[in-house]
């Protein structure tokens, strides 16, 4: 449980900025107190190790321009409501759960992510060149950039997230992207199952997307030269598009949707597709259920096709 121990305790150095003004540095201490540096302002951290028997809490809550590199965190929650921060070359432990919470203006960069839940209902969040093994990894946050990173394993990523633009992410999860608004992904690799439900006006570029069930329920979902792996992908989508992409083992596709699509090479089944335009240069067998879907309100086109009515 948390206690009020006062503004910081342990030592440091003070040096003047190139403004004038003051800043703290703590350098190779070790900290394992409750709020061991609450409430710290104008600070650099280098070299630290939060960790030790005391094993206390939010090291670092409601602390604001933070220079942190080179830390080792072992103790839970010690990113809390953080504002203007960089954190570079740092190790978050499995231990390390909850790492950074309604945080605003925070540059992540070289760090390693191993705990449960490290970034939720943050804002105006830089994340690049790092490692993540982190279930329920970015949760509700609004305002992100993702560059170079790589997820090793997660459980529910990017959850509700708004407003993000995220390029060369190399990722291996499940229930990835879902609810999430006005998401743009480039020069990726996900290998996800469950992507993209439900969400709304997302862009992904030049990527690989493997995984089953991908982007149901999804409004405005945009794929451009991507290649799309896995069965029973993009149902009940609302002005699905696919342009110049391709299709490996994906069957009985664009159930219940609204789609326009160009696909190079084939496309294994079609199954009731709602209206639109779908070009293939082959689809293995195209599936429509009379009681279901009005054949007449799609216009498929393929060099090579297999028509089944029920």
């Amino acid at each position: 449980m948390e206690q009020a121990t006062g503004i910081f305790c342990g030592k440091s150095e003070i040096k003047l900025a190139d403004d004038g003004g003051s800043v703290m540095i703590f350098e190779n201490q070790t900290f394992d107190q409750e709020r061991a540096l609450y409430g710290l302002r104008d600070a650099t951290i280098k070299d630290c190790r939060f960790d030790g028997e005391a094993d206390g809490e939010s090291a670092l809550k409601e602390a604001g321009r933070l220079q942190v590199s080179g830390c080792f965190m072992n103790l839970r929650y010690p990113f809390w409501h953080v504002t203007d921060a960089k954190i570079s070359g740092t190790e978050f432990t499995e231990n390390c759960r909850a790492a950074l919470w309604y945080d605003k203006n925070v540059t992540i960069d070289d760090c390693k992510f191993n705990g449960i839940k490290a970034l939720r209902e943050c804002q105006d969040i830089t994340l690049k060149n790092s490692s993540v093994s982190s279930p329920e990894f970015i949760w509700k946050c609004s305002n992100l950039a993702v560059e170079n990173v790589e997820i090793k394993e997660s459980e529910y990523p990017f959850f509700e997230v708004k407003n993000a633009k995220i390029s060369k992410l190399k990722m291996k999860g499940k229930y990835s992207f879902q609810y999430d608004e006005n998401v743009e992904i480039t020069d990726s690799e996900l290998d996800t199952k469950d992507a993209f439900w439900h969400t709304k006006n997302v862009t992904v570029r030049d990527s690989i997307v493997k995984g089953e069930y991908l982007g149901w329920y999804s409004e405005n979902l945009t794929l451009i030269n991507c290649e799309i792996i896995g069965t029973q992908p993009f149902c009940y989508c609302k002005n699905l598009v696919l342009e110049n992409c391709t299709m490996e083992n994906c069957d009985l596709a664009f159930e219940r949707s609204s789609v326009q699509v160009k696909v190079a090479g084939r496309i294994d089944s079609v199954k009731n597709p709602l209206e639109g335009k779908i070009i293939a240069d082959e689809i293995g067998e195209v599936i429509f259920e009379k009681d279901i879907c009005d054949a007449g309100k799609t216009e498929i086109m393929a060099r090579i096709s297999s028509c089944k009515c029920a």
